[in-house]
């Protein structure tokens, strides 16, 4: 998109605050909103202008953006008192990319529908490194034309946008995603464990098994964390718990069971009772396998 447009957008956290970044920086201009103003210094900084609610965020922008925490706030933001749907013009493209519940996501479609707005669920992956390097991966719940004139704008934080159907796609296709990651995580972890109980060096375990079938974004980025004892956040642990919950809720709606996903649900639950909340969803290796396991 070469030509500026006026954004509004709400969330400044580990995510949003590098994703809205790349929009000032490719000209757009950006009023911003989050529950800490202190977090948003650093695009108030850059040129972004600060709003005082979701609503003065959205009002006269061509296209209002959030990324923000829980489903919940996703519910508030966009649809509660002084919401970005009081504050947005008819015309506008309102663009979730929270993790949130597909039957939310209708939700705000519908409620934007009626004041002739449109809108997209695109959920994003990739994590902190993703997010600040511009390579996200994208997942795009909505119709194929609002996409076409937002695409230009999540190009610009991602590398990766995939339209998987309407309204609510963008999350099922994200819930996809988290189950895929936390099976996977268990893996790595659990790994790393053995070869150090077998007496072997995990850092050249990695270089051999990164390089054959083994091989992932989670053993290639946060393995290395795991080992340097580095568990800062690029995505926190209280929020993959939310996403693995609303995947295990819609699997159960649709009759499935996923045994393999609910053992990592209860393994990161655990994890946050040690007080490990917000820390890296690699974290888990602090406590699983537990120091008294003999794997």
């Amino acid at each position: 998109m070469n030509t500026p447009v006026h954004i509004g957008w709400v969330g400044t956290g580990v995510m949003g605050l590098s994703m809205a970044g790349h929009l000032i920086r490719a000209g757009h201009s950006l009023r911003i909103h989050s529950r800490t103003r202190a977090r948003a210094e650093p695009l108030i900084a850059l040129g972004a202008e600060w709003a005082t609610s979701p609503a003065a965020a959205a009002a006269d922008a061509e296209f209002i953006f959030s990324m923000v925490s829980m489903p919940i706030d996703v519910e508030s933001v966009h649809l509660g008192s002084n919401g970005t749907l009081d504050g947005a013009k008819e015309g506008a493209i309102l663009v979730d990319m929270t993790t949130s519940t597909p039957a939310l996501a209708v939700r705000i479609a519908e409620r934007a529908r009626a004041r002739n707005v449109s809108t997209l669920d695109a959920p994003v992956t990739g994590g902190d490194i993703g997010a600040r390097e511009a390579r996200l991966s994208i997942m795009v719940g909505g119709d194929a034309q609002t996409l076409a004139r937002a695409e230009p704008l999540l190009r610009v934080m991602g590398k990766t946008v995939v339209l998987h159907g309407p309204a609510g796609s963008g999350q099922l296709a994200k819930a996809v995603n988290q189950i895929l990651i936390a099976s996977t995580m268990v893996g790595v972890v659990e790994g790393l464990a053995f070869a150090r109980r077998r007496g072997i060096d995990p850092h050249k375990v990695l270089e051999s098994v990164g390089a054959g079938a083994a091989g992932s974004w989670t053993l290639a980025n946060l393995a290395p964390r795991m080992l340097k004892g580095d568990f800062a956040p690029g995505f926190r642990i209280e929020h993959f718990v939310k996403d693995l919950g609303i995947a295990l809720e819609v699997s159960e709606q649709a009759g499935l069971n996923l045994p393999g996903t609910a053992l990592a649900h209860q393994t990161y639950k655990r994890a946050m009772e040690t007080g490990l909340a917000d820390r890296g969803t690699h974290a888990l290796a602090l406590v699983h396998p537990s120091p008294n396991s003999r794997n």
